[in-house]
Protein backbone atom coordinates (compact mmCIF):
# COMPACT_ATOMS: atom_id res chain seq x y z
CA UNK A 1 0.00 0.00 0.00
CA UNK A 2 1.40 3.54 -0.78
CA UNK A 3 2.41 5.48 1.84
CA UNK A 4 2.81 9.44 2.31
CA UNK A 5 6.72 10.78 3.20
CA UNK A 6 7.15 13.98 4.77
CA UNK A 7 10.65 15.31 4.12
CA UNK A 8 12.69 18.02 4.64
CA UNK A 9 16.51 18.74 3.73
CA UNK A 10 19.16 21.13 2.36
CA UNK A 11 20.34 21.70 -1.51
CA UNK A 12 24.29 21.99 -2.08
CA UNK A 13 23.53 25.79 -1.94
CA UNK A 14 21.94 25.14 1.51
CA UNK A 15 18.30 26.30 0.89
CA UNK A 16 16.03 24.70 2.92
CA UNK A 17 13.79 22.53 1.43
CA UNK A 18 11.01 20.07 2.42
CA UNK A 19 7.67 18.43 0.72
CA UNK A 20 5.34 15.28 0.10
CA UNK A 21 6.10 12.08 -1.40
CA UNK A 22 3.81 8.99 -2.30
CA UNK A 23 5.39 5.91 -2.26
CA UNK A 24 5.50 2.02 -1.61
CA UNK A 25 9.09 1.69 -0.99
CA UNK A 26 10.82 4.64 1.39
CA UNK A 27 14.38 3.40 -0.53
CA UNK A 28 12.85 5.16 -3.32
CA UNK A 29 12.35 8.01 -1.85
CA UNK A 30 16.03 8.51 -0.44
CA UNK A 31 17.07 7.41 -3.94
CA UNK A 32 14.91 10.47 -5.92
CA UNK A 33 16.30 12.86 -3.08
CA UNK A 34 20.00 11.95 -4.04
CA UNK A 35 19.35 12.24 -7.74
CA UNK A 36 18.17 15.72 -6.85
CA UNK A 37 21.64 16.12 -4.50
CA UNK A 38 19.49 16.87 -1.60
CA UNK A 39 20.86 16.32 1.95
CA UNK A 40 17.78 14.60 3.91
CA UNK A 41 17.97 16.11 7.26
CA UNK A 42 14.22 14.13 8.41
CA UNK A 43 12.23 11.62 6.92
CA UNK A 44 8.72 10.11 8.42
CA UNK A 45 5.42 9.00 7.39
CA UNK A 46 2.89 11.46 6.96
CA UNK A 47 -0.15 10.87 9.90
CA UNK A 48 -3.40 8.89 8.73
CA UNK A 49 -6.08 11.13 8.51
CA UNK A 50 -9.58 10.21 8.78
CA UNK A 51 -11.31 11.45 5.30
CA UNK A 52 -15.22 11.11 4.54
CA UNK A 53 -15.47 11.55 0.90
CA UNK A 54 -18.46 14.32 0.54
CA UNK A 55 -18.79 13.83 -3.48
CA UNK A 56 -20.95 17.06 -3.61
CA UNK A 57 -18.27 18.78 -1.92
CA UNK A 58 -16.11 18.25 -4.39
CA UNK A 59 -15.20 20.79 -7.05
CA UNK A 60 -15.89 19.45 -10.09
CA UNK A 61 -13.23 19.77 -12.83
CA UNK A 62 -14.80 21.47 -15.57
CA UNK A 63 -13.49 21.86 -19.46
CA UNK A 64 -12.54 25.11 -18.63
CA UNK A 65 -9.81 23.95 -15.96
CA UNK A 66 -8.68 21.80 -18.32
CA UNK A 67 -8.16 24.90 -21.24
CA UNK A 68 -5.99 26.76 -18.51
CA UNK A 69 -3.67 23.69 -17.66
CA UNK A 70 -3.27 23.37 -20.63
CA UNK A 71 -2.55 26.91 -21.83
CA UNK A 72 -0.02 27.23 -19.27
CA UNK A 73 1.87 23.95 -19.71
CA UNK A 74 2.11 24.89 -23.32
CA UNK A 75 3.77 28.23 -22.44
CA UNK A 76 6.06 26.58 -19.91
CA UNK A 77 7.03 23.79 -22.10
CA UNK A 78 7.83 26.46 -24.79
CA UNK A 79 9.84 28.45 -22.90
CA UNK A 80 12.43 25.61 -22.38
CA UNK A 81 11.05 24.89 -18.54
CA UNK A 82 11.65 20.78 -17.77
CA UNK A 83 8.34 19.02 -17.87
CA UNK A 84 8.55 17.86 -14.21
CA UNK A 85 9.19 21.10 -13.39
CA UNK A 86 6.42 22.32 -15.32
CA UNK A 87 3.91 19.68 -13.56
CA UNK A 88 5.45 20.96 -10.06
CA UNK A 89 4.64 24.22 -11.00
CA UNK A 90 0.89 24.03 -12.26
CA UNK A 91 0.09 21.67 -8.92
CA UNK A 92 1.49 24.31 -6.80
CA UNK A 93 -1.10 26.61 -8.20
CA UNK A 94 -3.95 24.96 -8.22
CA UNK A 95 -7.09 25.82 -6.09
CA UNK A 96 -8.88 22.63 -6.54
CA UNK A 97 -7.70 19.73 -4.37
CA UNK A 98 -8.69 16.47 -6.68
CA UNK A 99 -7.28 18.29 -9.54
CA UNK A 100 -3.87 19.08 -7.91
CA UNK A 101 -3.16 15.47 -6.37
CA UNK A 102 -3.93 14.27 -10.55
CA UNK A 103 -1.09 16.32 -11.68
CA UNK A 104 1.07 15.32 -8.68
CA UNK A 105 0.58 11.94 -9.44
CA UNK A 106 1.52 12.90 -13.34
CA UNK A 107 4.83 14.27 -11.92
CA UNK A 108 5.63 11.33 -9.79
CA UNK A 109 5.16 8.91 -13.01
CA UNK A 110 7.00 11.09 -15.49
CA UNK A 111 9.42 11.15 -12.75
CA UNK A 112 9.53 7.37 -12.97
CA UNK A 113 10.15 6.90 -16.05
CA UNK A 114 6.60 6.84 -17.66
CA UNK A 115 6.02 9.39 -21.09
CA UNK A 116 3.55 12.36 -20.34
CA UNK A 117 0.65 10.54 -22.65
CA UNK A 118 0.82 7.37 -20.82
CA UNK A 119 0.87 9.21 -17.20
CA UNK A 120 -2.46 10.91 -18.36
CA UNK A 121 -3.96 8.27 -19.64
CA UNK A 122 -4.21 6.61 -16.03
CA UNK A 123 -6.88 9.65 -15.45
CA UNK A 124 -10.74 10.17 -16.83
CA UNK A 125 -10.21 13.79 -16.90
CA UNK A 126 -7.98 13.23 -20.11
CA UNK A 127 -9.51 12.20 -22.54
CA UNK A 128 -8.60 9.83 -25.57
CA UNK A 129 -8.47 12.74 -27.76
CA UNK A 130 -6.17 14.67 -25.30
CA UNK A 131 -4.02 12.13 -24.47
CA UNK A 132 -3.72 10.69 -28.07
CA UNK A 133 -2.63 14.19 -29.39
CA UNK A 134 -0.34 14.42 -26.37
CA UNK A 135 1.00 11.10 -27.06
CA UNK A 136 1.28 12.15 -30.97
CA UNK A 137 3.05 15.25 -29.82
CA UNK A 138 5.49 13.70 -27.66
CA UNK A 139 6.84 11.48 -30.80
CA UNK A 140 6.93 14.18 -33.30
CA UNK A 141 8.76 16.58 -30.70
CA UNK A 142 6.32 19.06 -31.43
CA UNK A 143 4.69 18.94 -27.68
CA UNK A 144 4.39 22.36 -27.23
CA UNK A 145 2.78 22.84 -30.52
CA UNK A 146 0.27 20.41 -29.64
CA UNK A 147 -0.33 21.65 -26.35
CA UNK A 148 -1.26 25.00 -27.70
CA UNK A 149 -3.62 23.01 -30.41
CA UNK A 150 -5.50 21.69 -27.32
CA UNK A 151 -5.98 24.62 -25.37
CA UNK A 152 -7.29 26.54 -28.37
CA UNK A 153 -10.00 23.52 -28.96
CA UNK A 154 -10.69 23.16 -25.12
CA UNK A 155 -11.31 26.77 -25.31
CA UNK A 156 -13.43 26.73 -28.31
CA UNK A 157 -15.38 23.49 -26.94
CA UNK A 158 -16.06 25.58 -23.62
CA UNK A 159 -17.55 28.30 -25.91
CA UNK A 160 -19.52 26.22 -27.37
CA UNK A 161 -20.93 24.04 -24.71
CA UNK A 162 -21.86 27.37 -22.92
CA UNK A 163 -23.53 28.75 -26.13
CA UNK A 164 -26.12 25.66 -26.55
CA UNK A 165 -26.45 25.36 -22.46
CA UNK A 166 -27.82 29.22 -23.16
CA UNK A 167 -29.80 28.03 -25.62
CA UNK A 168 -31.15 25.76 -23.43
CA UNK A 169 -31.50 27.45 -20.30
CA UNK A 170 -34.15 30.38 -21.35
CA UNK A 171 -36.93 28.20 -22.27
CA UNK A 172 -36.42 26.26 -19.19
CA UNK A 173 -36.42 28.90 -16.79
CA UNK A 174 -39.88 30.36 -18.49
CA UNK A 175 -41.08 27.25 -18.47
CA UNK A 176 -40.84 26.68 -14.57
CA UNK A 177 -41.96 30.25 -14.21
CA UNK A 178 -44.70 29.31 -16.13
CA UNK A 179 -45.68 25.91 -14.87
CA UNK A 180 -45.12 27.41 -11.40
CA UNK A 181 -47.33 30.53 -11.29
CA UNK A 182 -49.91 27.68 -12.89
CA UNK A 183 -49.57 25.68 -10.14
CA UNK A 184 -49.71 28.45 -7.65
CA UNK A 185 -53.10 29.80 -9.06
CA UNK A 186 -54.94 26.09 -9.27
CA UNK A 187 -53.28 25.77 -5.58
CA UNK A 188 -54.33 29.41 -3.64
CA UNK A 189 -56.09 31.51 -5.95
CA UNK A 190 -58.98 28.79 -7.69
CA UNK A 191 -59.74 27.44 -4.26
CA UNK A 192 -61.39 30.80 -3.21
CA UNK A 193 -63.34 31.25 -6.38
CA UNK A 194 -64.92 27.66 -5.83
CA UNK A 195 -65.64 28.30 -2.22
CA UNK A 196 -67.75 31.62 -3.41
CA UNK A 197 -69.46 29.30 -6.27
CA UNK A 198 -70.27 26.84 -3.73
CA UNK A 199 -72.56 29.60 -1.79
CA UNK A 200 -73.83 30.76 -5.58
CA UNK A 201 -75.36 27.53 -6.09
CA UNK A 202 -76.62 26.95 -9.97
CA UNK A 203 -75.12 25.15 -12.83
CA UNK A 204 -71.57 25.84 -13.58
CA UNK A 205 -70.12 26.70 -17.12
CA UNK A 206 -67.94 24.32 -18.68
CA UNK A 207 -64.74 26.09 -19.01
CA UNK A 208 -65.18 26.61 -14.87
CA UNK A 209 -66.20 23.16 -14.28
CA UNK A 210 -62.76 22.24 -15.93
CA UNK A 211 -60.15 24.78 -14.04
CA UNK A 212 -62.33 23.90 -10.92
CA UNK A 213 -61.84 20.08 -11.03
CA UNK A 214 -57.77 20.57 -12.26
CA UNK A 215 -57.09 22.89 -8.71
CA UNK A 216 -59.00 19.61 -7.11
CA UNK A 217 -56.92 17.25 -8.56
CA UNK A 218 -54.02 19.02 -7.87
CA UNK A 219 -55.15 19.74 -4.45
CA UNK A 220 -56.01 16.18 -3.47
CA UNK A 221 -53.47 14.19 -5.95
CA UNK A 222 -50.51 16.22 -6.15
CA UNK A 223 -48.62 12.86 -5.15
CA UNK A 224 -49.69 11.38 -8.80
CA UNK A 225 -48.29 14.03 -10.17
CA UNK A 226 -45.10 13.76 -8.68
CA UNK A 227 -44.57 10.57 -9.09
CA UNK A 228 -46.10 10.54 -12.85
CA UNK A 229 -42.74 13.00 -13.29
CA UNK A 230 -40.10 11.02 -11.28
CA UNK A 231 -41.53 7.67 -13.10
CA UNK A 232 -40.80 9.77 -16.29
CA UNK A 233 -37.44 11.07 -15.36
CA UNK A 234 -36.25 7.66 -14.61
CA UNK A 235 -38.18 6.20 -17.60
CA UNK A 236 -36.50 8.66 -19.92
CA UNK A 237 -33.07 7.76 -18.47
CA UNK A 238 -33.24 4.40 -18.53
CA UNK A 239 -34.13 4.83 -22.08
CA UNK A 240 -31.36 7.06 -23.23
CA UNK A 241 -28.89 4.84 -21.36
CA UNK A 242 -29.67 1.95 -24.16
CA UNK A 243 -28.29 2.87 -27.59
CA UNK A 244 -31.89 2.64 -29.56
CA UNK A 245 -32.93 5.01 -27.40
CA UNK A 246 -30.11 7.45 -27.54
CA UNK A 247 -30.60 6.98 -30.91
CA UNK A 248 -34.63 8.14 -31.10
CA UNK A 249 -34.41 10.82 -28.37
CA UNK A 250 -31.40 12.42 -30.21
CA UNK A 251 -32.20 12.06 -33.32
CA UNK A 252 -35.82 14.33 -31.90
CA UNK A 253 -33.61 16.46 -30.56
CA UNK A 254 -32.61 17.30 -33.99
CA UNK A 255 -36.14 17.22 -35.50
CA UNK A 256 -37.62 19.91 -32.69
CA UNK A 257 -37.95 23.51 -34.73
CA UNK A 258 -35.54 26.33 -33.80
CA UNK A 259 -33.52 24.27 -31.13
CA UNK A 260 -32.82 21.58 -33.27
CA UNK A 261 -30.75 23.72 -35.93
CA UNK A 262 -29.05 25.06 -32.96
CA UNK A 263 -28.35 21.55 -31.70
CA UNK A 264 -27.40 20.47 -35.40
CA UNK A 265 -25.30 23.44 -35.79
CA UNK A 266 -23.18 22.93 -32.66
CA UNK A 267 -22.81 19.24 -33.54
CA UNK A 268 -20.53 19.94 -37.11
CA UNK A 269 -18.92 22.46 -35.17
CA UNK A 270 -17.62 20.11 -32.20
CA UNK A 271 -17.42 17.58 -35.20
CA UNK A 272 -15.31 19.29 -37.82
CA UNK A 273 -13.07 21.06 -34.59
CA UNK A 274 -12.35 17.71 -32.96
CA UNK A 275 -11.53 15.79 -36.14
CA UNK A 276 -9.60 18.84 -37.82
CA UNK A 277 -7.41 19.05 -34.41
CA UNK A 278 -6.43 15.56 -34.32
CA UNK A 279 -5.50 15.29 -38.02
CA UNK A 280 -3.03 18.50 -37.96
CA UNK A 281 -1.49 17.04 -34.87
CA UNK A 282 -0.69 14.35 -36.51
CA UNK A 283 -3.16 11.92 -35.24
CA UNK A 284 -3.99 9.15 -37.92
CA UNK A 285 -7.41 9.51 -39.92
CA UNK A 286 -8.93 6.26 -38.29
CA UNK A 287 -7.89 6.68 -34.64
CA UNK A 288 -9.13 10.66 -35.44
CA UNK A 289 -12.83 9.07 -36.16
CA UNK A 290 -12.79 6.67 -33.38
CA UNK A 291 -12.39 9.61 -31.24
CA UNK A 292 -13.86 11.87 -32.65
CA UNK A 293 -16.88 9.33 -32.93
CA UNK A 294 -17.17 8.71 -28.88
CA UNK A 295 -16.89 12.58 -28.67
CA UNK A 296 -19.76 13.48 -31.00
CA UNK A 297 -22.33 13.92 -27.90
CA UNK A 298 -24.90 12.83 -30.66
CA UNK A 299 -25.75 9.25 -31.33
CA UNK A 300 -27.22 10.20 -34.62
CA UNK A 301 -23.66 11.99 -35.56
CA UNK A 302 -21.77 9.08 -33.96
CA UNK A 303 -23.17 6.84 -36.10
CA UNK A 304 -22.33 8.69 -39.02
CA UNK A 305 -18.40 9.30 -38.30
CA UNK A 306 -18.67 5.51 -37.63
CA UNK A 307 -20.11 4.80 -40.91
CA UNK A 308 -17.54 7.26 -42.31
CA UNK A 309 -14.70 5.16 -40.42
CA UNK A 310 -15.56 2.12 -41.94
CA UNK A 311 -15.87 3.38 -45.26
CA UNK A 312 -11.92 5.08 -45.48
CA UNK A 313 -11.09 1.74 -44.04
CA UNK A 314 -12.32 0.24 -47.32
CA UNK A 315 -10.70 3.06 -49.45
CA UNK A 316 -13.48 5.52 -49.91
CA UNK A 317 -13.50 9.09 -49.31
CA UNK A 318 -14.55 10.50 -45.79
CA UNK A 319 -17.32 12.93 -47.40
CA UNK A 320 -20.00 10.35 -48.92
CA UNK A 321 -21.30 8.35 -45.45
CA UNK A 322 -21.49 12.26 -43.84
CA UNK A 323 -24.06 13.09 -46.99
CA UNK A 324 -26.49 10.59 -45.92
CA UNK A 325 -27.11 10.44 -42.32
CA UNK A 326 -29.07 13.70 -42.75
CA UNK A 327 -26.72 15.66 -39.92
CA UNK A 328 -24.47 17.51 -42.03
CA UNK A 329 -25.65 20.11 -44.55
CA UNK A 330 -24.87 19.64 -48.45
CA UNK A 331 -22.12 22.70 -47.75
CA UNK A 332 -19.83 20.81 -45.25
CA UNK A 333 -19.58 17.73 -47.49
CA UNK A 334 -18.68 19.46 -50.48
CA UNK A 335 -16.00 21.44 -48.31
CA UNK A 336 -15.16 18.02 -47.02
CA UNK A 337 -14.75 16.52 -50.19
CA UNK A 338 -12.54 19.50 -51.62
CA UNK A 339 -10.14 18.81 -48.55
CA UNK A 340 -9.42 15.20 -49.28
CA UNK A 341 -8.37 15.98 -53.00
CA UNK A 342 -6.11 19.11 -51.75
CA UNK A 343 -4.52 17.29 -49.21
CA UNK A 344 -5.94 20.21 -46.78
CA UNK A 345 -8.51 18.17 -44.74
CA UNK A 346 -7.24 19.71 -41.79
CA UNK A 347 -7.37 23.90 -42.81
CA UNK A 348 -10.93 22.85 -44.17
CA UNK A 349 -11.76 21.07 -40.92
CA UNK A 350 -10.79 24.43 -39.04
CA UNK A 351 -12.88 26.98 -41.37
CA UNK A 352 -16.22 24.93 -41.35
CA UNK A 353 -15.46 24.84 -37.29
CA UNK A 354 -15.13 28.61 -37.10
CA UNK A 355 -17.89 29.13 -39.90
CA UNK A 356 -20.22 27.09 -37.50
CA UNK A 357 -19.14 28.60 -34.21
CA UNK A 358 -20.24 31.71 -35.73
CA UNK A 359 -23.59 30.11 -37.19
CA UNK A 360 -24.56 28.69 -33.62
CA UNK A 361 -24.13 32.06 -31.81
CA UNK A 362 -26.64 33.71 -34.70
CA UNK A 363 -28.60 30.77 -34.19
CA UNK A 364 -28.99 31.19 -30.20
CA UNK A 365 -29.91 34.92 -31.05
CA UNK A 366 -33.21 33.51 -33.18
CA UNK A 367 -33.97 31.40 -30.63
CA UNK A 368 -34.19 33.19 -28.03
CA UNK A 369 -36.05 36.48 -29.90
CA UNK A 370 -38.35 33.81 -31.22
CA UNK A 371 -38.94 31.29 -27.63
CA UNK A 372 -39.62 35.08 -25.89
CA UNK A 373 -42.90 36.32 -27.32
CA UNK A 374 -43.75 32.91 -27.84
CA UNK A 375 -43.66 31.71 -24.14
CA UNK A 376 -45.35 35.46 -23.03
CA UNK A 377 -48.38 34.55 -25.13
CA UNK A 378 -48.50 31.02 -24.32
CA UNK A 379 -48.43 32.41 -20.17
CA UNK A 380 -51.19 35.17 -20.98
CA UNK A 381 -53.09 32.21 -22.49
CA UNK A 382 -53.14 29.92 -19.72
CA UNK A 383 -53.35 32.30 -17.16
CA UNK A 384 -55.80 34.72 -18.54
CA UNK A 385 -58.04 31.70 -19.49
CA UNK A 386 -58.40 30.31 -15.60
CA UNK A 387 -59.14 33.93 -14.51
CA UNK A 388 -61.89 33.99 -17.55
CA UNK A 389 -63.14 31.04 -16.66
CA UNK A 390 -63.22 31.88 -13.12
CA UNK A 391 -64.88 35.29 -13.64
CA UNK A 392 -67.77 33.31 -16.34
CA UNK A 393 -70.03 32.55 -13.42
CA UNK A 394 -70.22 35.50 -12.17
CA UNK A 395 -70.91 37.18 -15.76
CA UNK A 396 -73.88 34.99 -15.77
CA UNK A 397 -74.84 35.97 -12.45
CA UNK A 398 -75.09 39.72 -13.05
CA UNK A 399 -77.38 39.10 -16.75
CA UNK A 400 -79.63 36.83 -14.31
CA UNK A 401 -80.13 39.99 -11.54
CA UNK A 402 -80.07 42.19 -14.69
CA UNK A 403 -82.94 40.49 -16.15
CA UNK A 404 -84.92 40.01 -12.93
Amino acid sequence: MATTYLWKGRSPDGEILSGEYVTDNKQELVTYLRKRKIIITSLKEKSKEINIPLPFLRKRITVKDMGVFTRQFATMINSGLPMVQCLEILSAQMDKENFRKISDTVKTDVEGGATLADALRKHSIFSDLYVNMVEAGEAGGILDLILNRLALYLEKADALARKVKSALMYPTVVCVVAIGATVFMLMFIIPTFARMFADFGGDLPLPTKVVLAMSNFLRTKWFLLIGGAIALVVGFKRAYATDTGKMKIDAFMLKIPVLGIVLRKAAVARFTRTLGTLVSSGVPILSGLEITARTAGNKVVEKAVNSTRESISQGNTIADPLKGCGVFPPMVTQMIAVGEQTGALDEMLEKIANFYDDEVDTAVESLTSIIEPVMIVVMGVIVGGMLISMYLPMFKLINVIAGS
